[in-house]
């Protein structure tokens, strides 16, 4: 019995020794756990390829050591596509999980609430997809950073052709939800700041998933515009183009539409894409510079599958995360917050920066015009549009963002 009491006595004293002993390699190599939200039952044609993306720079990135020493670990959920499940899914991830890094989201409004959620609780938010302007702009804080080009960026960029155009009566369709509407009102302002005499004719502006596309198109029709600007994307504009080929909507019109280059939205109307439209892109198979082509070879050896604009976004968002987490020699969230402002990093398609001024990346987009090639859409004549070149001055920027 004496012995008995002995030995666990030493062993209790052995444990204490061991626990007030320095971390050995096992803790120096924990993980660094990143907290990820999106759409993916919601709007699969874009989040399959983009979760793809982030996987493979996750991968690529372990492999080659992780970052600090720690390998990338990614907590994955999924919002529902809802404002409030993106909340409470941001509120698990760094209550329950313990991550203070988040980054996805897709749809507009479920990034305003997560970057409000970012403000409100400290934690650092990488918004990979949104494009609402109000992300970096009039709701931006010192916490959120955004990865892809923003909805004025890209309405800057396919505004001189549609100038180029010479069209005067234009008609606008988008989907009556934050980026939609953002779409519509700058392509508007712009538009009007450099051709004076151009007209609206008419404005559709259904709900996001609930389009009729024959009484879109008729009352396009009606108003006989010029012109199309168009911001409806997914299958939504699927049903636009398929209701427009059959009704000649298109026929003898200019028709500039964002987003509608992104094999993701061209991809599932085969040869009923439509050809001539002025778009914001990714062609993917037609961009011949090395770092690009030899991505896209590792992606379809990873995968057996061509990447996606949703790919390419993934991608990128965790190789800047990465990218981040290195410049600030640290996880600590405001030692991270100061390593983005001007963070600069190379990637497939370029080098690019997080501006200071309002937390945007210089991240670009094609613009270029759709055809069909061997019974599938696609772009030609496209260039890539550097984000730099398409972002307001300092001081627009300082009467737009509040912090």
């Amino acid at each position: 019995m004496i012995d008995r009491t002995r030995r666990a006595a030493a062993a209790a004293a052995l444990f204490a020794l061991v626990a007030l002993l320095p971390a050995g390699p096992a803790a120096a190599q924990s993980t660094i756990r990143i907290g990820e939200l999106n759409s993916y039952k919601s709007q699969p044609a874009f989040l399959d390829p983009y979760r793809k993306g982030w996987e493979m720079a996750v991968a690529e990135v372990n492999e080659a050591g992780g970052v600090l020493g720690r390998k990338l670990e990614v907590v994955s959920r999924d919002d529902n596509g809802n404002p409030g499940d993106a909340v409470r899914a941001a509120e698990e991830l760094v209550s329950r999980e313990g991550v203070n890094i988040l980054a996805g989201t897709f749809l507009s409004n479920l990034g305003l609430a997560v970057t409000d959620f970012a403000r409100q609780k400290k934690v650092f938010f990488l918004a990979a997809e949104p494009l609402t302007d109000k992300i970096t702009w009039q709701n931006g804080n010192r916490y959120t950073w955004r990865l892809r080009s923003s909805t004025y960026m890209q309405v800057a960029m396919l505004v001189p052709s549609a100038l180029a155009a010479k069209k005067k009566r234009w008609a606008l369709v988008y989907h009556n939800f934050e980026y939609g509407q953002s779409a519509a009102a700058w392509f508007k302002q712009l538009m009007k700041e450099r051709q004076p005499d151009i007209e609206f004719v008419t404005e559709q502006a259904p709900p996001l998933g609930k389009v009729d596309a024959g009484p879109i198109v008729q009352a396009i029709a009606d108003a006989k515009p010029d012109a199309i600007f168009n911001v409806l994307f997914g299958p939504d504009l699927a049903r636009f183009v398929r209701e427009g080929n059959t009704r000649e909507l298109f026929k003898g019109r200019t028709v500039v539409s964002l987003l509608s280059g992104e094999p993701e939205y061209l991809d599932p109307l085969k040869d009923e894409a439509p050809a001539g439209w002025i778009v914001t892109g990714y062609p993917w198979n037609e961009i011949d510079s090395p770092a690009h082509k030899a991505w896209v070879a590792a992606y379809q050896k990873r995968y057996s599958d061509y990447p996606r604009l949703g790919s390419l976004v993934g991608y990128l968002t965790f190789k800047a995360l990465a990218a981040g987490i290195a410049r600030a020699g640290s996880t600590d969230t405001e030692k991270l917050v100061d390593a983005f402002a001007g963070l600069r990093f190379d990637t497939p398609i370029g080098p690019i920066e997080f501006r200071r001024q309002d937390h945007q990346s210089t991240m670009g987009a094609w613009v270029g015009t759709t055809v069909v090639r061997n019974g599938k859409g696609t772009m030609t004549d496209f260039r890539y549009v550097d984000g730099a070149t398409v972002q307001p001055a300092d001081a627009e920027v300082k009467k737009l963002r509040p912090e």
